[in-house]
């Protein structure tokens, strides 16, 4: 019984002494699972929400407009991996979900960018070269959210970010209006569409194929969309 005592009270005392930083705590990062980007899947359909919530097709970390959304990737700011090796690794499979879908953590980048530069660098490792604030802010706000803790390489540089900040709103640069869902075709070819896009005769129509013959993405009242695979079933297809 004493035994038990004195690890709750070390614990208790590991508890109350642990480093915080805005309300977070400050702690390595910790991979307590295996990690799969299956585990936090999210709908492309989220797009057209976020587009809505900026108001136009922009992706904020580079002030750039997008004249499409096929130009653009879902970006979370708190990169799925991340998030993971800051918490979620214990969490359920829902709330790694509902993670991966939170519009609070989802924005609009370029490939490039997404891809080649932020991937799944903290703070720490990247910022964005506009916007900085805002970011900033809202990645303190979804660790928050989602009881995520934070290293202390990156709390030191979302410091010097906020040190200088006036503001946590998003600036958004002038650019065309952003049409969603994408523009309907004016005219949709009539005929089979296996005659006409299924080069391989195997009775169904690829992205390749729907790109070669200029027909992506495909919405759900195209006539090639009914042989295609909708995997998100979000009612386009090749976006």
């Amino acid at each position: 019984m004493t035994g038990l005592f004195i690890c709750l009270l070390a614990v208790s005392v590991g508890v109350a002494s642990a480093e915080t930083w805005r309300g977070l705590v400050v702690a390595p990062e910790n991979r307590c699972a295996p990690y799969q980007a299956s585990d936090y899947s999210y709908p492309q359909s989220v797009e057209p929400r976020i587009i809505a919530e900026i108001g136009k097709i922009y992706g904020p970390y580079t002030g750039r407009c997008f004249s499409s959304r096929g130009e653009t990737d879902i970006e979370h700011m708190v990169a799925r991996s991340e998030a993971h090796d800051s918490g979620l690794c214990a969490a359920d499979s829902e709330t790694r979900k509902r993670f991966a879908r939170d519009l609070l953590n989802l924005t609009l980048a370029g490939p490039r960018v997404n891809r080649y530069q932020k991937r799944d660098h903290d703070a720490a490792g990247w910022l964005p070269p506009q916007n900085k604030c805002w970011f900033a802010f809202r990645v303190i706000e979804v660790r928050r959210k989602y009881g995520l803790t934070i290293d202390r390489r990156e709390a030191d540089a979302l410091d010097r970010v906020l040190s200088a900040c006036n503001s946590a709103e998003m600036v958004v640069g002038e650019c065309a209006p952003a049409t969603v869902p994408p523009p309907a075709r004016s005219a949709e070819p009539s005929g089979d569409p296996l005659r006409l896009y299924d080069d391989n005769g195997n009775g169904r129509i690829t992205c390749a194929e729907a790109r070669k013959h200029g027909i992506a993405p495909v919405p759900r009242s195209h006539p090639a969309y009914r042989y295609m695979r909708d995997g998100d079933g979000d009612g386009v297809v090749c976006e």
